[in-house]
Order: structure tokens, then C-alpha cells, then sequence
């Protein structure tokens, strides 16, 4: 229980804290299957009420999870070990969007849709796009380091986090890095928060950095009677000097599902590999850069089908069809165990061919899709029922340390945007190794001595 001194010691700050059983229902989960009920919930408005929260908590010894709109797939904002939520779902204003310094400032709860729509009205761009932009905040992104598929071109969150004001598990607030692009004052403490995933502090601020918003974009996809040939297409566009801001790939078990539950007939019956290819810049420009990828694909395979997208309409129908892949799978009626490897590019048939032999022998089926470009594959583990309906879980979930063992002996990582949290905790010693595992540990340690903050997360597992 939360000691009512505690409470009485945040004078006016206490208002923002909640008990009522509704409140910590809603806070108990994310979006994976893992929940667990807090004791309060905190709602602050500002940086000077996270900062309150955090000294008392601190001299009182009470976890804190922070979360951030509750978007994840790990666990990450799982109160695992109870004690307090700390969302700052209400801390939420763009405070300055400055074209001319080219960067914008934010509080951690603007949605990161949010931002962009108020960027593209200046003819500016933030570029970071999670499948969630519309639901998730900047704040859980800079945790997580986000990605999504424009990374190919542009990069992760990382690449545009310039300064952060953050509240550190005793309550004092440090200043990183600032508004300049180039910065070299003392170690990259603004990166040290990239993916920190709410262990090592509370984000109150950002100064992010935006470019110039691309004139167009244009798009295609193409269907392929083997996996193989949309992988080794991959490499053949990259190869020819071009660099899409995305590259997007299928197998056949997703496209069965999509074909299904989409009803399209742009995805033929026989298909076994399909490509999304968007690339933007000049207008005049992309028009005769899109027909030299299309030809490009057609000289991989004389066998498949391309769609070119040139209008805005176009390209957004090309996008609701890749949307349109998780939902397919949704639609099996089984559920999914999605996974997000990253493999080595040139590892990407070795990958799918592994999922395929692994599907072979176990009966369970496995669907790969994602960012071909970067090797970021949504490896989804369908998990099947038995004669009774009811769910073989177990069986789906002995498959995991078998995908990640091969991802990591190929020189891949065991995630690539939705981090580590609960969910993939028990691999991460095996992933980092000894000596990283301990640095971890000792940064942990120096910013926050008492551990309050993210228990029972990536190196200190709890499994609920």
C-alpha cells in the first residue's frame, strides 16, 4: 500500500494521483497480454509535478512505471511490481515548431500524427512514422527509439532527438543536449534516453529535429512467384543507386490471409513474395525513377505483376493494403505472437526459409512481413487450437527461443522497434552478452541508485 504520507507530502501535487479501481484498470496493461493493477495512477500536467512525484517516491521507496500512451507490444508500461503509473498522457502542447532553427519542442504526450500534420502545414516534416502515429506519443517513441518504414531513408526516432529535459529517478531534472545540430558537449546523454525504455528516467521535453517536407511521392508494388526473387529484388533496387524511403516485403502465408480477408484481386492467387516500394523528392523527378524500379523488378522476375502508384490517392491505397496485412492475420481467428527481428538484409531468405522449415515441422504457422529495407521482420507466430478450440499457446511459445537463436547466430538483434520490456526480457542477457549486460546494469545503478523506476523490466525480469 502507498503510505498516506506519502500523498500528504506532495502538498498540492497530489491532486494528480488516483485510486479508484477504474482508473488503475485502465493503466494495468499495454497491448500485449500481460496486466497487473497499480496501487495509484499519476496524471501530472507538467515537469514540476513529475519532479514531485519522483523526489517522494524515491525517499519512499515506491515503484514507478512511466508510460506514455500504452501503445507497446512488450510490457513496457506493465506495473509489475505495483506501486505507481506515471503517465504523461496530459502533458501533451507542441510548444514551438521554428523552421528557420529547423526543430520543433514538445511535450512527451503530443501524438506523433499530431506533430506531423502540424509540421506539414509549415511545408516541414518529421519523418519517424510507428505503425501507431496516430495513437502512440513522442514521448513512448523517444523510450522505444520508434521506428517504422520511412527508416530506410530517414532513420529511427534517435536520429532526431537533439535535446530532452528529463526528471531522473530522485527527482532532479537534467538537460541534454539543446537545439543545434551538431553538438558535442560531453557524452550523447540526449541518445542515452533513445530507447531507454522508462529505466533511467522520465522524458518532460523534446527538441526534435525536422527537414523540409518532400515536394511528392510515388509508390509501387509488385507481386513474385517466389519469396526469393522479392528478397533478391530488395537488393537489386538498393544495388542500381536508389534509396526508397520505403521498402516493404510479404510471404506467402500473409497474402493467403490478405487475399481472404481484403477480398483485392491485386495480389495473384500464386504469388509467394510481394514487394511495397515508395520513394519521394521532386515530383518531376519520381515519375521516371519509379518506371526504372518497375523495370528493374520485372528484369528479377519476368513473371511479376507491378502496380506504380503516381497520384497521392494512389500511393495511400498502395498503404492501405499493407495495413491491411496485420488485420488479415487478425482475421484467421488465431492469435498472433508478433515478433520484431532484425536480420542483415542478405539474411532475409535464410530467415523466411527458417520460419517455412520451422512451420513444416511443427504444424504451427508463421507469417513474415515488415521493412525489407532494413531487415526489420514482423515475425508472427499464429498460435493454433486443438481439436477442442482450445489455444496450444505453450506449444507456439516454445518456438520463440528457436527464431531468436537463429536471429542472434546471424548477426541479427531480437528487436527493432518494440523493445524489450517483459516479453523478451528472458533473452536479453543471450542478445547484449556479459559485458554489455553489466554496463546496462551500472547505468542503471548510477541514475537510479534505488531502482525505482521500470521494475521488473529488461534485466530484472518479473514475469507476471
Amino acid at each position: 500500500m502507498i503510505p498516506s504520507s506519502f500523498i500528504q507530502s506532495l502538498g498540492s501535487t497530489a491532486e494528480c494521483i488516483h485510486c479508484e479501481l477504474s482508473t488503475l484498470e485502465t493503466y494495468a496493461g499495454d497491448k500485449w497480454f500481460a496486466r497487473s493493477l497499480p496501487e495509484a495512477v499519476a496524471l501530472p500536467h507538467n515537469e514540476e509535478e513529475v519532479s514531485a512525484i519522483l523526489k517522494a517516491a524515491h525517499a519512499y521507496g515506491i515503484p514507478v512505471t512511466p508510460r506514455g500512451a500504452g501503445m507497446g507490444y512488450v510490457g513496457g508500461c506493465v506495473p509489475v511490481c505495483g506501486g505507481i503509473v506515471l503517465s504523461t498522457e496530459r502533458m501533451n502542447r507542441i510548444l514551438e515548431v521554428n523552421p528557420a532553427d529547423g526543430v520543433v519542442v514538445v511535450e512527451p504526450g503530443v501524438i506523433t500524427a499530431d506533430l506531423q500534420a502540424a509540421c506539414e502545414q509549415l511545408g516541414w516534416f518529421y519523418p519517424p512514422d510507428p505503425a501507431s502515429r496516430k495513437d502512440s506519443s513522442i514521448g513512448g517513441n523517444i523510450a522505444t527509439n520508434a521506428g517504422g518504414p520511412r527508416c530506410l531513408k530517414y532513420g529511427v526516432t534517435r536520429s532526431y532527438v537533439l535535446g530532452l529535459r528529463v526528471v531522473l529517478a530522485d527527482g532532479r531534472t537534467l538537460i541534454a543536449g539543446g537545439r543545434t545540430h551538431k553538438n558535442k558537449q560531453g557524452f550523447d546523454l540526449a541518445g542515452l534516453f533513445c530507447g531507454s525504455e522508462g529505466m533511467l528516467g522520465i522524458i518532460t521535453q523534446a527538441t526534435l529535429r525536422i527537414i523540409p517536407a518532400p515536394q511528392a511521392r510515388m509508390a509501387l508494388h509488385a507481386s513474385f512467384p517466389a519469396f526469393e526473387l522479392a528478397a533478391s529484388a530488395v537488393q537489386r533496387v538498393l544495388q542500381a543507386g536508389h534509396l526508397p524511403c520505403a521498402l516493404e516485403i510479404a510471404d506467402a502465408y500473409t497474402l493467403t490471409a490478405a487475399r481472404k480477408h481484403l477480398r483485392t484481386n491485386v495480389l495473384p492467387a500464386d504469388a509467394q513474395g510481394h514487394l511495397i516500394v515508395e520513394i519521394d523528392g521532386r515530383r518531376d523527378a519520381l515519375r521516371s525513377e519509379l518506371k526504372e524500379i518497375a523495370s528493374l523488378l520485372r528484369e528479377n522476375s519476368g513473371d511479376s505483376t507491378v502496380y506504380p502508384a503516381y497520384t497521392e490517392e494512389e500511393v495511400e491505397r498502395i498503404w492501405e493494403l499493407r495495413r491491411g496485412f496485420s488485420e488479415s492475420l487478425k482475421a484467421t481467428g488465431l492469435t498472433k505472437l508478433n515478433e520484431d527481428i532484425v536480420v542483415p538484409r542478405s539474411q532475409l531468405v535464410n530467415f523466411v526459409n527458417f520460419c517455412a522449415s520451422l512451420r513444416t515441422e511443427s504444424g504451427i504457422p508463421i507469417a513474415c512481413f515488415g521493412h525489407a529495407g532494413d531487415g526489420n521482420i514482423h515475425t508472427n507466430i499464429m498460435v493454433p487450437r486443438d481439436e477442442n478450440g482450445n489455444e496450444r499457446r505453450a506449444d507456439a511459445e516454445a518456438l520463440l527461443p528457436r527464431v531468436f537463436d537463429f536471429v542472434l547466430s546471424h548477426g541479427g538483434a531480437i528487436t527493432g522497434e518494440h523493445g524489450i520490456g517483459i516479453a523478451k526480457a528472458p533473452w536479453f542477457p543471450q542478445a547484449v552478452g556479459t559485458t554489455s549486460l553489466s554496463v546496462h546494469a551500472a547505468l542503471k545503478s548510477a541514475l537510479d541508485p534505488t531502482g525505482i523506476l521500470n521494475q521488473g523490466k529488461i534485466m530484472g525480469s518479473r514475469q507476471i
